[in-house]
């Protein structure tokens, strides 16, 4: 029986991994006191950390004996200093009481990892290696390749703006609220996107990077230069336009990798994989390039413990005994 910890940023997160499968999941979120900041509030975070974690082991101890659990599997980092050392406090105040083992684990890690959680015998299937796996977060926009042993190796990564970011950002600019990701979304399925065409950086093949900067400040010129009627009659259209663009990068981006390698299986994860288009999109590309796709549950693309008591069950080798908190740890 495995307990996974998860704090890194503003979602506190408890999940039990116990025989290949999760008996307790519980995910605390503060979506609603940080929309009236426009964002996440980094000490408003640990505080709700702080506050959420007592309530979350009274629940969890309703439902599972303690004494059984026999790892704890804490987010070590990358993220928010003050959130990540909240959780480990709690993992390692947890430890001490119940005498079990203690490990971290990479978030991002746990992340690239979700999309095989209903598919925990995924290893057995040596055709699926190398992964593409393709992280799109409000954080982190990552395109990488695992390999048998899921070693991890990053193909490209964002220069400024991730995906996520420039999405909740333009969905600011345009008056929506935090997170501005679903807002944008639901907005755009009413429009039309081919009105508005919006930059496209590092699109050429063999530029193994992406930039979200110039999507955003295109939006903010083409906002200015609309009058409140003319904002108001073509909004769902510059919502549709600007979330395709954001996409089609990213859908690219897959497609030169998998011409220039040979991969087994495509994945996707990170709070932006919940988004119906992006899914529609590379599963459309997975079909066409005769591969499997995986894509995680909407409740596993954003931050939650189930990936990180997952990770620690299917990827021991790389937990870590050294348990300190790394906000900029790297993948």
């Amino acid at each position: 029986m495995i307990l996974g910890v998860e704090s890194s940023c503003d979602d506190t997160g408890l999940a039990i991994w116990e025989a290949g499968q999760f008996i307790y999941e519980q995910t605390s979120s503060q979506i609603d006191l940080h929309a009236l900041y426009g964002g996440v509030v980094p000490q408003l975070a640990a505080r709700e950390h702080l506050r959420n974690f007592p309530i979350l082991l009274k629940d969890l101890q309703k439902q599972v004996d303690l004494q059984r659990i026999k790892q704890i599997a804490v987010t070590c980092g990358p993220g928010l200093p003050g959130s990540l050392a909240l959780g480990i406090a709690f993992a390692w105040s947890l430890r001490l009481a119940l005498g079990c083992e203690l490990v971290g684990v990479h978030h991002l890690r746990g992340h690239i990892l979700s999309p095989f959680i209903e598919h925990p015998n995924f290893r057995k299937q040596n055709n699926l290696f190398p992964h593409l796996s393709l992280l799109v977060s409000g954080g982190n926009t990552i395109l990488s390749s695992v390999d048998e042993t899921l070693s991890i190796r990053v193909l490209a990564t964002t220069i400024d703006d991730a995906a996520g970011e420039a999405i909740d950002k333009g969905a600011k600019l345009l008056g929506l609220r935090y997170p501005g990701g679903p807002e944008i979304e639901q907005y755009a399925q009413q429009g039309d996107a081919r009105k508005y065409i919006f930059p496209q950086a590092f699109t050429q093949d063999g530029e193994w990077k992406f930039s979200f900067s110039g999507i955003k400040t295109s939006l903010r010129y083409r906002l200015a230069a609309l009058t409140e009627a003319e904002l108001k009659e073509q909004f769902r259209d510059i919502c549709a336009g600007y979330q395709r663009a954001i996409i089609d990068v990213l859908v690219k981006k897959l497609h030169q990798a998998l011409q220039h390698d040979h991969f087994g299986s495509i994945g996707l994860s990170g709070g932006v994989a919940n988004n119906r288009l992006l899914r529609e999109r590379v599963q459309e590309l997975g079909a066409a390039m005769y591969l499997p796709v995986f894509l995680p549950k909407p409740k596993y693309t954003g931050d939650n413990a189930s990936m990180i008591a997952f990770a620690a069950a299917i990827d021991p080798v790389h937990t870590t005994d050294t348990i300190d908190f790394k906000p900029n740890w790297p993948l």
